[in-house]
C-alpha cells in the first residue's frame, strides 16, 4: 500500500501543478518530464548504488570529525556548558546538553569551511558542474541552471549572488525557477546541524540531507515550469558558466570572512529559534483554554497534524502515524524546518516506523516556510530593486512550489527504498 500511496502522492502533486498553472496551455513538457524523471534517477543512483553506502559512511565520519572539532572549540570557550567536562553529575541523559553552546557553533565552523572551498575554488567547480547538467538537461538557462546548482550547496540569498547581474534580465518564469529551488533545499552552512539532529535516527544522517538537495532541484525546476511557464517567445537569460572571484585574498582571510559571516547567521537562527518557540509556547497556552478534544487539550502541533495527515498519508506514510507526521510538516512550512527537525529528534522510539522517519527526513528538507519568505524577498528585492514587483508577486506561490517539491521528494525516496 505504500508504493500505490508514494505513486498517488506524486500524480497528485503534479496535477495540483497542472491545475495552478498560470498558463496551462504553455506548459513546456519536455523538460518538465525530464525534471520528474531526474529525481528518482538521482534517487537510485546515490541510494542504491553499490559503494554509495561507503561514500555515505566518509560523509558521515567527516560530520563526526566537524562535530568534534567544534566541540573542542566550545570547550574551550565555554567549558562544560560547551560539552566539556561536567563539575556535577547529569541527573538523567541529555541534561547537560546546551542547544546554543554545543549545536548551534557548527554553523560557525562549516561557514568558514565553505569559505575556504571557495576560495579554493573547489566549490565553484561542483556549482559549475551542477549548472552544466541541468542546462544541458532541462533546457534551462544558465543563469538559472548556476544559481540552481548553487543553492544546493548555499542558501537561498548566497545562492543568487552568483548570477546577480542577470537578475534584473531574468525572465518571471526564470525567477519563479530560481526562487523555488531556494526554497526546496536547504543551506550547506547548517547542513551538518540538521544532519546532528537526525543522529540516532537515521544512519549517516548528512548523507540523506545532502541527498534531499540534490533531487529536490530537478523536482522544483519542473514543478515551476508547471505553475508559472515561460513564454514560448523569450529568450533564456543566458549566464557565462564561471563564478564571481573570491572575495578573500588568502586561505587566512577566507576563514576570517567565512567566521564573520556564521556569525551572523548563528545569531539569526538562534534568535529564530528562540522566538519561535515563543510563539509555539503562547499559542499553545492560548489554545489551553479552549474545551479538549478526545481528552487532550488542543495544541498547535495537534491542529497541524490534522491537517496535514492526509498530504503525509499521500507520500507514502501509514494513516496511524500521519497525524504525528503532519504536525511535523505543518511546523515545518508555518514556522521552520529547524523546529521540525527538533521536534523529530524530540518524538517517542515507536512515533514513527524507520520508513516514516526517512520519508520525512527528506519532506522537511527545505527552506519553504513564512519566515525563509521574508528572508528571500528582502534579499532578491535589494539585488534588484527594478524587479521587485515581480518578485514579490512571485513569492506567495514559493512557499507551495517549495512545499511541493519537498514532498514530491519524500515520496520518490519512498518508492525506491521500498
Amino acid at each position: 500500500m505504500g508504493a500505490a500511496q508514494g505513486l498517488l502522492g506524486i500524480i497528485a502533486i503534479v496535477a495540483l501543478c497542472w491545475a495552478l498553472s498560470e498558463r496551462r496551455r504553455d506548459i513546456r513538457w519536455r523538460p518538465v518530464l525530464i525534471g520528474l524523471a531526474l529525481q528518482p534517477v538521482l534517487a537510485l543512483i546515490l541510494l542504491k548504488t553499490p559503494g554509495a553506502a561507503t561514500v555515505f559512511v566518509w560523509l558521515n565520519q567527516a560530520v563526526l570529525a566537524l562535530q568534534r572539532a567544534t566541540e573542542a572549540g566550545t570547550t574551550f570557550v565555554f567549558g562544560y556548558l560547551g560539552g566539556g567536562e561536567r563539575p556535577f553529575d547529569e541527573p538523567w541523559p541529555g541534561a547537560a546538553f546546551v542547544l546554543a553552546f554545543q549545536a548551534l557553533p557548527l554553523i560557525l565552523v562549516v561557514s568558514a569551511i565553505t569559505s575556504v572551498l571557495f576560495y579554493w575554488r573547489v566549490l565553484p567547480l561542483v556549482v559549475g558542474a551542477m549548472a552544466w547538467v541541468l542546462n544541458r538537461t532541462m533546457r534551462v538557462g544558465g543563469a538559472v541552471g548556476l544559481s540552481s546548482g548553487a543553492n544546493v550547496f548555499v542558501g537561498m540569498i548566497e545562492a543568487p549572488l552568483f548570477i546577480r547581474p542577470y537578475i534584473a534580465a531574468m525572465t518571471r518564469a526564470e525567477l519563479f525557477m530560481m526562487m523555488t529551488v531556494g526554497m526546496s533545499t536547504i543551506a550547506g552552512t547548517v547542513m551538518v546541524l540538521y544532519a546532528s539532529f537526525l543522529d540516532g535516527i537515521l544512519d549517516t544522517p548528512l548523507a540523506h540531507i545532502l541527498i534531499a538537495s540534490l533531487i529536490s532541484a530537478p523536482a522544483a525546476l519542473a514543478l515551476a515550469l508547471m505553475l508559472v511557464p515561460g513564454d514560448p517567445d523569450e529568450q533564456p537569460t543566458e549566464a557565462r558558466l564561471s563564478l564571481p572571484p573570491p572575495e578573500a585574498n588568502n586561505t587566512m582571510e577566507a576563514v576570517l570572512l567565512g567566521t564573520r559571516d556564521g556569525v551572523s547567521l548563528l545569531i539569526n537562527v538562534t534568535a529564530m529559534l528562540l522566538v519561535m518557540v515563543a510563539l509555539v509556547s503562547l499559542l499553545n497556552q492560548i489554545l489551553g483554554v479552549l474545551p479538549a478534544v478526545a481528552g487532550e487539550p488542543l495544541t498547535l502541533e495537534r491542529m497541524l497534524g490534522w491537517v496535514m495527515a492526509p498530504v503525509v498519508w499521500l507520500i507514502g506514510i501509514p494513516w496511524a502515524e500521519a497525524a504525528t507526521a503532519g504536525s511535523l510538516m505543518g511546523i515545518k512550512t508555518i514556522l521552520n524546518e529547524l523546529l521540525a527537525y527538533a521536534g523529530m529528534a524530540r518524538l517517542p522510539d515507536d512515533a514513527l516506523s524507520p520508513r516514516s522517519e526517512l520519508i520525512m527526513a527528506y519532506a522537511l528538507c527545505g527552506f519553504a516556510n513564512f519566515g525563509s519568505l521574508g528572508i528571500m524577498l528582502g534579499g532578491l528585492t535589494a539585488m534588484a530593486p527594478e524587479r521587485r514587483s515581480d518578485i514579490v508577486a512571485l513569492g506567495g506561490r514559493t512557499i507551495l512550489s517549495g512545499t511541493l517539491a519537498t514532498l514530491m521528494t519524500g515520496a520518490v525516496v519512498g518508492l525506491v527504498t521500498w
